[in-house]
């Protein structure tokens, strides 16, 4: 299996468990998702090749579909978010089947690339790394729980009909003629295995040979009569090791040609093997071996790569997966491979902004995306500018946008061609920018950490320099301006009123201490609307800037972290997903429709009858004219019974989400432990009450490895276990 994880001992905290989790339903009301854009990748595992397609295992992301029938210029043209985690795929016919780690075999319809749907799946025992498919049967390398053999000629019914238990982690599985050849690892004696297995009679799989594997095996490939093997693990060097199979009853290793790094992945073809590399800091490397002669195989050349993963040929170019990308490499010469294409999965939506027809998504690692959103059903990417990293939040005033940008200060995007945005002037605002405001010629940053507002003269937007500031008490996270006030949402001490009436000496006036930690803020008419994080939405009356309170909250299911505005109703991103809100009567706010996005909602706004969110791995549309046009009561049911869903997403890099239903009001902890079982964190210490619940978890200050979720809730409790991977 072309996997690159740690796999730790849970010993200590085994007795914390108990049992299955169930998977977290999307749920929808009144709100109906119209249109979708972008798969952001984190990791890339494996990669099948059909026709003009290359299908990849994305991990949390599930499967991404690129075109690559212009080898220089590959893109991505569908995706399917699996419930799991995809370690591995395969292709035959209209159907992808995709491992997906504890949530078995999945069967994807990919008849319309840019539409693929899941039609069936296989809830396998193990964890799914791998799969492979010959005639009517996919056979899966299920982890701990060895080879599973599913029936699939009918698709949307895939049944197991057969077994065998290898006696390690079963990596990875290809098979030829009557033969499946599984890959094991085992990690704690730092070796692996070959088993061969006679599946004649696929119901009942007969092991007939085996050969040892000196280091880790990972990845098998065959071609006539040998078996190769990729072997490796982190600080051990690896490398390509050649098995005769001539006789399935006795394997025999007969060459091996030894690599600088550990080996994840190979393919074969012709006289040449394929082999992806990646070394301890994650450094890859793509390497071509001569196995003309099996006894002897000789490197040929190699290239560098974006990390371990998997790989496949086809005629003169070679597909490589690499961390969060798609590598084409030329291999025409096989001793000057050449890299002639590559597509860059990764990114992060945090938030979006609207006008006219298009929409400006920052995104974390590429700077700012723009996207064409005339017809809300089919939104496309025309536009795209490259700004140095971290891009947070971006605001729009006529032809230009204006990003922020974490320890990079203000950004300015001339977007007058949105095909074609270029950046024209820029200010370190030395601070973690995290908002922006426009209002006439002036920019209003919150600048983060060091509690800033700094308000920038844009009059000429090539060189804009800074008139004023004001010190806020918190960490200034978000920014709205109304008339001559800016609102500030400052963190841990709430919402801040700054008086902007003389820009160059801006003076706080008013402020309200909301109850948890004010993330963004809106403001309409004589009300702010304060995304405060887990205490939800909050009202706050601004008709007097010198004396702000709160008149009415909304308590969301999840954490709010950003907020948008428009006639009566209030659009809540709050983590979980998007919510819409009654405000009409400020005192009594009511929810009237929502929607449970796939990632994380972090980022809201709103035009029309639509609203935009920012969902980390994607960029989603929503019709919420059902909402608006609701009866005035809330619709969120109370659930039924007590429950903690699985973090997701699961491994994850920094930052995941956890949810859990609570029947009645309760006290509730919920704290994170280490593999030792020691306590790190204290996530929820309180009161809570009937619903649904989110917290998002940053792992951020954490090493990486097997952490452990325990919710309390009076007497009852639950168990779950996440996989932080830095």
């Amino acid at each position: 299996m072309k996997r690159l994880t740690s796999v730790l001992c849970i010993g200590c905290l085994m007795q914390l468990l108990f049992g299955v989790i169930p998977v977290i339903a999307q749920d929808s009301l009144n709100v109906t998702m119209v249109g979708s854009l972008y798969n952001f990748w984190w990791g890339a595992y494996d990669v099948a090749l059909s026709g003009n397609y290359a299908y990849v295992a994305i991990g949390v992301s599930g499967l991404s579909i690129v075109n690559v029938e212009n080898p220089t210029r590959p893109l991505e043209v569908g995706y399917y978010n699996t419930p799991g985690y995809a370690y591995g795929v395969a292709v035959a016919g209209n159907y992808a089947y995709v491992a997906d780690d504890s949530c078995g075999l999945r069967i994807v319809d990919v008849t319309n690339p840019q539409s693929p749907v899941e039609v069936g799946y296989c809830d396998t025992p193990g964890t799914a790394y791998a799969v492979t498919i010959s005639g009517n049967y996919a056979y899966v390398a299920d982890g701990d729980s060895g080879l599973r053999v599913v029936n699939v000629v009918n698709p949307s019914s895939p049944m197991e009909i057969g077994h065998y238990e290898t006696p390690d982690i079963a990596e990875d599985v290809a098979v030829s003629g009557n033969y499946a050849y599984v890959v094991t690892g085992n990690d704690s004696l730092w070796r692996g295995d070959l088993w061969i297995l006679d599946v004649a009679t696929p119901e009942n799989p007969v092991l007939v040979g085996h050969c040892q594997i000196p280091g880790m095996a990972n990845s098998v490939a065959i071609l006539g009569e040998y078996a190769y093997v990729a072997e490796g693990y982190y600080y051990y060097n690896g490398g390509l090791r050649v098995v005769s199979i001539a006789d399935p009853h006795n394997p025999v290793e007969v060459g091996y040609c030894e690599a600088f790094c550990p080996a994840y992945g190979v393919a074969v073809a012709d006289s040449y093997a394929y082999v992806s590399l990646c070394n301890d800091e994650g450094e890859g490397y793509f390497q071509i071996v001569s196995i003309a002669n099996p006894q002897n195989p000789v490197e040929m050349g190699w290239a560098y790569s974006g990390g371990s993963g998997g790989v496949v040929v086809s005629g003169s170019y070679a597909y490589v997966t690499a961390w969060n990308s798609l590598q084409v490499v030329d291999v025409t010469n096989p001793s000057q491979p050449v890299e002639v294409g590559y597509y860059d999965g990764r990114g992060y939506a945090r938030q979006v902004a609207v006008s006219g027809n298009y929409a400006y998504v920052p995104d974390w690692y590429f700077g700012l995306r723009v996207v064409d959103v005339s017809n809300p059903a089919n939104p496309s990417q025309v536009g795209h500018c490259i700004l140095p990293i971290f891009a947070n939040a971006v605001a729009v005033s006529g032809d230009y946008a204006y990003v922020v940008e974490l320890w990079n200060g203000l950004r300015v995007v001339n977007v007058a061609n949105p095909g074609n945005p270029v950046e024209v002037g820029y200010y370190n605002t030395s601070g973690d920018a995290r908002d922006v405001a426009i209002c006439g010629n002036h920019a209003y940053v919150a600048n983060g950490a060091d509690g800033y507002l700094r308000i920038l003269n844009i009059a000429n937007p090539e060189s804009l320099y800074q008139v004023g500031y004001c010190n806020t008490p918190g960490h200034a996270l978000g920014v709205a301006v109304a008339g001559n006030y800016a609102y500030v949402a400052d963190g841990g001490s709430g919402l801040r009123v700054v008086n902007v009436t003389n820009p160059q000496s801006p003076v706080e006036v008013g402020y309200y201490d909301t109850p948890d930690y004010a993330c963004r803020v809106a403001v309409q008419s004589n009300f702010a609307y304060v995304a405060d994080r887990d205490s939800g939405l909050r009202v706050v009356d601004v008709t007097d800037p010198t004396n702000p309170f709160e008149v009415g909250y909304y308590d969301s299911p999840g954490a709010a972290y950003d907020v948008a505005v428009s006639g009566s109703y209030v659009y809540v991103a709050d983590g979980v997903g998007l919510r819409v809100v009654n405000v009409a009567n400020p005192a009594t706010p009511v929810g009237v429709g929502f929607y449970n996005t796939p990632s994380i909602a972090c980022g809201v706004a709103v035009s029309g009858n639509y609203a935009y969110v920012a969902d980390y791995y994607h960029f989603e549309i929503f019709d919420c004219s059902q909402a608006t046009s609701a009866p005035n009561h809330d619709p969120t049911k109370v659930p039924v019974s007590f429950s903690l869903h699985p973090a997701y997403p699961n491994p994850f890099n920094s930052a995941t989400k956890l949810s859990f239903d609570l029947p009645i009001a309760s006290h509730v902890t919920l704290n994170i432990y280490n593999i030792l079982g020691q306590q790190v964190a204290t996530l929820i210490n309180d009161w809570r009450n009937p619903g649904t619940h989110q917290v998002i978890f940053n792992g951020s200050n954490l090493s990486s490895g097997i952490y452990f979720y325990r919710l309390q809730a009076g007497d009852l409790s639950a168990t779950g276990k996440m996989v932080l991977m830095e």
